[in-house]
């Protein structure tokens, strides 16, 4: 059998194309609105049929027929961070783009869609959306499978996401397993075994009626322990991006009691430490506040100091702190640092991190659940996990 083949709608940057490109597929034909983005994709990848334009200028027509269409449409309107306006808001509504296409494509639609948010987009509108995202999909012929993923199975990075598994075809099977909202059992990881369901996911499938679901996504990713100390940069003692004595005292001075008890604790022990910090307004006061574990907070399509993360180094009885680098940004979306950000500068590189998915999580997503759905034999080490 032919390789499968793959449209990638909001492409942004490209870290779903390097996801599915690690699982065997092709991506031949990606669509997004932004020019930097694009700058960057076309650093890395063929973007000979990269369509630089508004989705709503995109006709089925220009679509060419694929086995796997994937869209990681805006979340502006769904994020719990923005106005909750949910796929009636300008941004996150431009999902009913992306079905108005697959519809336009008639016969040639994809067998499988991939659909990927913030987990936020569960609760928005008390469900409403989510249910209306898959009454849309449904009648275009597909029955959807959900599945909430944290990036930390796979990176130093506390991310969760919500993923839609469309598939097509009257034959796919309706599961009539039970979906409880607790369980006792765990697995080696410590993970429940339904752990790809968290209790919101659960709860709306269990209320959720007039949608046609299966059940494909079942079980966990691999185990793994990732440290923040597996993606650091080390600087020079000397670099300019490690903050300044006046700055860091500034740093030092809104630390919370607590937060600076975490690291006072670390400066009595032996060897090197890392973790991060985000700026918080707690009480109508800045504050810096520290994590306790060592992996990052969620990066965030940075606009600001107030969405930036920052990197607290711990050793020899002292602390120095800086902004995380676009590079360290990558390497916990689970790209290589081969992946070329030359094209744009260092905040345009950050925003575009912040925006994307993490490349593992993709990986492990397509090789589980959806290569299979086509009778192709896996290529990736995860197949045999």
């Amino acid at each position: 059998m032919s390789q499968l083949s793959v449209a990638e709608f909001f492409a942004g940057i490209g870290l779903v194309r390097s996801g599915m490109e690690a699982a065997g597929f092709e991506v031949v034909w990606a669509n997004d609105i932004s020019p930097v983005k694009r700058d960057v994709y076309a650093a890395n990848f063929d973007a000979s049929d990269y369509r630089l334009c508004d989705v709503r200028d995109i006709r089925g027509d220009d679509v060419p027929g694929v086995d796997v269409a994937t869209a990681s449409f805006p979340c502006i309107d769904l994020s719990l961070a923005g106005h909750r306006r949910g796929l009636a808001g300008e941004q996150s509504g431009l999902y009913f783009e992306f079905i108005r296409v697959l519809a336009e494509m008639g016969e040639r639609r994809p067998g499988a869609v991939l659909i990927e948010n913030v987990p936020s987009f569960i609760s928005s509108r008390g469900g409403r959306d989510l249910h209306d995202a898959l009454a849309s999909l449904n009648r275009l012929g597909y029955v959807c499978d959900l599945a909430v993923v944290d990036s930390r199975w796979f990176v130093p990075q506390s991310r969760c996401r919500l993923f839609v598994l469309g598939l097509l075809g009257t034959d796919r099977a309706i599961s009539e397993r039970p979906l409880s909202l607790v369980s006792d059992e765990t697995t080696d990881g410590g993970r429940e075994p339904d752990a790809l369901r968290p209790p919101s996911l659960r709860r709306f499938l269990a209320q959720t009626s007039g949608v046609d679901l299966t059940r494909r996504m079942v079980g966990c990713p691999p185990s793994a322990d990732p440290r923040l100390a597996d993606v650091v940069e080390h600087l020079a003692e000397d670099d300019e991006r490690w903050w300044g004595t006046e700055r860091l005292a500034a740093f030092d001075s809104t630390l919370p009691e607590r937060h600076a008890a975490r690291i006072a604790e670390l400066e009595d022990q032996n060897g090197v430490a890392w973790r991060t910090g985000y700026r918080r307004t707690r009480g109508g006061r800045a504050v810096w506040e520290v994590r306790a574990d060592e992996i990052a907070g969620c990066l965030r399509t940075a606009r600001g100091g107030s969405s930036r993360q920052a990197l607290v180094e711990i050793y020899e009885g002292r602390h120095r702190v800086r902004w995380m680098t676009a590079r360290e940004c990558g390497r916990l979306q689970g790209v290589a640092d081969g992946f070329d950000i030359s094209p744009v500068t260092e905040s345009q590189a950050l925003f575009g991190f912040g925006d994307a998915v993490t490349v593992p999580v993709i990986t492990w997503l397509v090789e589980s659940f959806v290569v299979p759905e086509f009778g192709v034999p896996a290529t990736n080490t995860y197949a045999a996990a």
